[in-house]
């Protein structure tokens, strides 16, 4: 009888993981970003750009409103970083990020579509993440340019 119901629950939570996963798009990978650099990267105007190094506290959300006055430009500095920064989440102390020159790939029909792209499959990203405020904020962010 004890048996019957441990296996009851293993196959109902099982299940349950199935249908979370299914609902938010799944887990987010090396691939996801992977995927999301290689459809943008070359878009974006470097020239003009700074170096800026993380240091301890540092988040990107963090770096981008410092230099921006707005966190949502998190994932320009993201892709234009890419080399350095896989997963946004998991940035560290002494890594040397690039720091487009906002006004100038705002300014660029190609960059600003890149920019509006790439902050809107990071929406995607933050949504699978279960960061919803997080997510409609960038959403808002990338149809507001």
């Amino acid at each position: 009888m004890k048996r019957t119901i441990l296996v009851t629950v293993l196959v109902i939570s099982v299940l349950l993981a199935a249908v979370s996963c299914k609902s938010t798009g799944g887990l987010v990978t090396d691939d996801t970003f992977n995927k999301i650099y290689a459809k943008y990267a070359n878009r974006l105007i470097l020239d003009g750009a700074q170096s800026y190094t993380v240091k301890s506290g540092d988040t990107l959300v963090n770096i981008a409103r410092s230099l921006y006055n707005d966190g949502y430009y998190y994932p320009v500095i993201m892709l234009a970083s890419k080399d350095v920064v896989l997963d946004p989440d998991k940035i560290q102390p002494g890594m040397t990020l690039t720091i487009p020159d906002l006004q100038k790939n705002l300014d660029n029909p190609g960059a600003k579509a890149a920019m509006k792209g790439v902050i809107l499959d990071c929406a995607a990203i933050e949504n699978d993440r279960g960061r919803a405020e997080t997510a409609k904020g960038l959403r808002d962010h990338s149809n507001s340019l």
